[in-house]
């Protein structure tokens, strides 16, 4: 397995030990609260619930500028401050396209939602010293693996 590999988690092991260091989510793709049945609102909520600092970075909606009570910001290196977990709700063909400004801001983790799995995005990404979680749910995770008090 070459270095790089060690980066793709895919066992509960690596998500447990990535959740419990986990505080701050910049969430690419979060909907507004108009949207809040749907998961890319839902799981944010539920994790700002449970004591995490939600960043939302959506993609759409030109005119929020503030979802969650939080400031919004349009690319993930404009975030000021470190970032644990980039969030990614973004179809699998879109994810490619973000990849430059993840690069950029650096994060210790990039999650990808259920249902989005790009093998070659992962790659790049791990190759670039990120953590790289595929197909599963956040929400899910943490409320399965994640600390509790």
């Amino acid at each position: 397995m070459a270095a790089w590999e060690e980066n793709l988690i895919s066992d509960d092991e690596g998500i447990r030990k990535l959740l419990a260091s986990t505080r701050r989510v910049a969430v690419l793709g979060i909907k507004t609260e108009e949207q809040a049945q749907q998961p890319a609102y839902s799981v944010p909520a539920f994790l700002a619930h449970a004591g995490l600092e939600i960043v939302p970075v959506p993609v759409y909606f030109p005119d929020a500028k503030q979802i969650l009570g939080k400031p919004v910001y349009r690319k993930v290196a404009d975030v000021p401050g470190d970032v644990d977990i980039v969030d990614v709700f973004r179809r699998p063909a879109d994810v490619p396209a973000h990849l430059p400004d993840i690069i950029a801001k650096r994060p210790r983790a990039v999650w990808l939602q259920l249902g989005i799995r790009n093998d070659e995005a992962a790659q790049q990404l791990a190759r670039e010293g990120i953590l790289v979680v595929q197909d599963r749910c956040l929400k899910v995770e943490w409320s399965r693996l994640g600390p509790h008090p």
